[in-house]
């Protein structure tokens, strides 16, 4: 609903102000430009689409494979003692486990489309636990939060839409986009386990999130001795070897557990081909919407003002061209995709714009699109403190985003 009100406002405004445009001064290509831009932006929007076609298809096919094959059940037992932390209203041994760090993974592997219904059972699952059928119980919320966040590994999608657009190295924003979603992810589990009242001053957490702080706190110094295009091949590097790892270790486990690999990698396949196709008339629509907004002049209107705001505070103001991603990203996953691409397209792929926009799109998840999915599956009224928590989580998710791209991509920062 959310979004269609979005939509909807993006037409309404840019017509308005495409008409002030026209009868007071005079501009009489306003409106053959928003034109253009509904025509442009479809076509943009099915290339995109089209490209996406394979990937889907082949990251698909390799979680397939990585399931069959019981990499999900070793990443269960190896997380299960944090787990039981983050949520102990869940008795131990309960299925729900097993659903949850499911689509705990899926969402790590960027595997959106396999996350959600992997989320929708673990609802189910806690639903039937819930004393309250109306209220969301405090392990939904964990979950929900968890998932808003935007907990990524590989955020495939994103790497995929960079190379369509031309980008010179594609991988280069998968250090930044890890960085970003695990201040994000750790606001939202401290933010909730306070709300909660949940301990994490325990042996089990503190070494848990002690160990996680240490990593991320090596990832930035080792990137801080470095000169940007140091920066830029050993983040490309790294990305590229652990994403072909991870290729090679599904596979692996596959064969050691006898499973016909190729035959689950086609049936995964299968699910990312329909993924594509079905996600083009949302990006062709969201596109057009963003196209003509921005052909009316409302988008330069809106983030002239926003950046003359921050400029009256001294500081450097070219990240505000990239907010309208994690502005939108909360509302609507594809909102903020369009943003995203509109972005890379407008100011360029390796642009500071373009690289933000991505982390940005990589750094949170859409909020409330979740929120209303998963507890609408299960009839909750009552959300309690999640969306509160969410919204923390995409707060310092969007911070963190900006503060790394200052560091990582500050050669490509215009004076």
């Amino acid at each position: 609903m959310v979004l269609n009100y979005i939509w909807v406002a993006f037409f309404i405004i840019a017509f308005v102000i495409a008409m002030v445009k026209l009868v007071f001064f005079g501009d009489y290509s306003v409106f053959p430009a928003m034109m253009d831009s509904t025509f442009s932006s479809s076509k943009t929007a099915f290339e995109i689409s089209l490209g996406l076609t394979g990937v889907l298809s082949l990251w698909l096919g390799v979680m397939k494979v990585g399931e069959r094959g019981g990499v999900v059940d070793v990443l269960a037992r190896i997380l299960s003692p944090v787990f039981s932390k983050l949520f102990p209203d869940i008795p131990k041994g309960h299925p729900v486990t097993g659903s949850i760090f499911m689509n705990i993974a899926a969402n790590m592997l960027g595997l959106d489309n396999a996350a959600t219904p992997l989320g929708l059972k673990a609802m189910e699952q806690m639903q039937a636990l819930n004393p309250k059928k109306d209220t969301a119980s405090n392990p939904m919320i964990m979950f929900l939060v968890l998932n808003t966040s935007g907990l990524t590994l590989i955020p495939v999608s994103i790497m995929v839409y960079r190379a369509q657009l031309g980008a010179a190295q594609p991988t280069d924003i998968f250090i930044p986009i890890l960085l970003a979603t695990f201040f994000s992810t750790l606001a939202g589990v401290v933010v909730t386990s306070l709300f909660q009242r949940i301990n994490l001053l325990n042996r089990i957490m503190l070494l848990t999130l002690g160990g996680a702080c240490l990593v991320v706190s090596a990832i930035i110094w080792a990137f801080s001795q470095m000169d940007g295009e140091t920066m830029n091949r050993v983040s490309t590097t790294v990305a590229n070897i652990l994403l072909m790892s991870i290729i090679i270790g599904f596979i692996l486990a596959g064969v050691r557990k006898k499973v016909n690999v190729y035959d689950a990698f086609v049936e995964g396949a299968k699910d990312g081909f329909q993924t594509a196709v079905r996600i083009i008339p949302y990006l062709v629509a969201i596109l057009v919407g963003i196209g003509v907004f921005r052909a009316s002049g409302a988008m330069d209107m809106l983030i002239d003002g926003m950046r003359w705001t921050v400029e009256q505070t001294g500081v450097n103001a070219q990240w505000v061209d990239a907010l309208p991603t994690a502005l939108m990203k909360p509302l609507s996953g594809s909102g903020a995709r369009g943003m995203m691409v509109d972005a890379m397209t407008t100011y360029g792929a390796d642009s500071f714009v373009g690289r933000l926009s991505c982390i940005f799109q990589g750094s949170t998840d859409t909020t409330f699109y979740i929120l209303a999915v998963y507890f609408g599956s299960v009839g909750i009224a009552k959300t309690r403190h999640a969306v509160a928590c969410g919204l923390l989580a995409d707060f310092a998710g969007i911070v963190a985003a900006i503060c790394i791209s200052y560091i990582l991509f500050s050669s490509e920062i215009k004076q």
